[in-house]
């Protein structure tokens, strides 16, 4: 049975990015709609929110979400596997969990389970080393997800204070990331970043693709 699934985030590279890493199995699931700001348009197995750069699975857009008759069932995808953060995000209305650690054969066997009730957290182990997937502004720059993230927080025009809420992280993180941020872009100012920013995709967007397809010669 192939699972239909919905990918959400205000950023269209990030949905794309997301789609391009899960083109080798269309046979599992099948992906009807790229969500970019856009409400759910047609009923799916599981709407999958990627948190990048958006609130996190304990705030009122996650149970609006889930909430919403089209979608049977809703997974958070995301760094932060805080346990706390996991209980509330269940707790909000997520059928599951999954970490942004996880490769795509194991990110598609999570969908899977969900879709059938089974599990619903599923972290990276312990020493499998870091998995980058998908995709995020800045990328092509050096930037890492965590400082795109921080960067699009910023040209969103959150204070510090406001994306350590967003993105659960202590205040002190969010300027480390801050620091490494401006040295990759060769900036030393917020106007500056807030400017590069803007010129360089990080303002969310706001569109809707159904039924995309895979990249000409992905993969």
């Amino acid at each position: 049975m192939v699972i239909s699934i919905a990918l959400v985030n205000d950023y269209e590279v990030v949905v794309r990015g997301l789609s391009s890493m899960l083109r080798a199995y269309q046979n599992r699931v099948r992906i009807l709609e790229l969500d970019v700001n856009r409400e759910l348009s047609q009923p799916v197995d599981i709407v999958l929110y990627d948190t990048f750069a958006a609130t996190q699975g304990d705030r009122a857009e996650l149970h609006a979400l889930a909430a919403n008759p089209l979608a049977a069932k809703v997974a958070v995808y995301s760094w932060n596997i805080d346990d706390a953060l996991v209980r509330a995000a269940l707790a909000n209305g997520a059928h599951g969990y999954i970490s942004k650690g996880l490769p795509a054969r194991q990110l598609v066997a999570a969908l899977e389970e969900i879709h059938h009730g089974s599990a619903k957290i599923y972290a990276a182990l312990p020493g499998t080393g870091a998995v980058v997937a998908g995709d995020w502004p800045g990328r092509e720059e050096g930037l890492t997800q965590r400082e795109a993230e921080v960067l699009a927080l910023i040209t969103q025009g959150l204070s510090n204070t406001e994306i350590a809420d967003r993105a659960h992280l202590s205040v002190n993180s969010v300027k480390t990331y801050i620091r490494s941020c401006y040295r990759r872009i060769g900036v030393n100012s917020r106007t500056n970043a807030v400017l590069w920013g803007i010129e360089h995709g990080f303002r969310p967007d706001r569109m809707r693709v159904t039924n995309p397809e895979p990249e000409p010669g992905a993969g």
